[in-house]
């Protein structure tokens, strides 16, 4: 991570967007205080409902009381 003062960052603007291109993560600030944060956008794929259809079950007896708790339920 990166902290560059907003002055500083207006004159060298294009080392900035390279260094964050790379990856790294720049605070820019601004009388030592943070005020803008630049990271590289990352798209990332939409989850799709029903894409692990068939891939999960229950079993039948799920709700069933189980028998190690019998006598508490009686």
């Amino acid at each position: 991570m990166q902290q560059v003062d907003i002055a500083i960052a207006q004159t060298q603007i294009a080392q900035i967007l390279q260094s964050a291109l790379q990856g790294e993560e720049i605070i820019i600030t601004r009388d030592n205080h943070p005020i803008l944060k630049l990271v590289q956008y990352s798209s990332q794929k939409r989850r799709q409902r029903g894409s692990a259809r068939g891939q999960i079950w229950m079993a039948s007896d799920f709700d069933e009381p189980l028998e190690d708790f019998k006598e508490y339920t009686e």
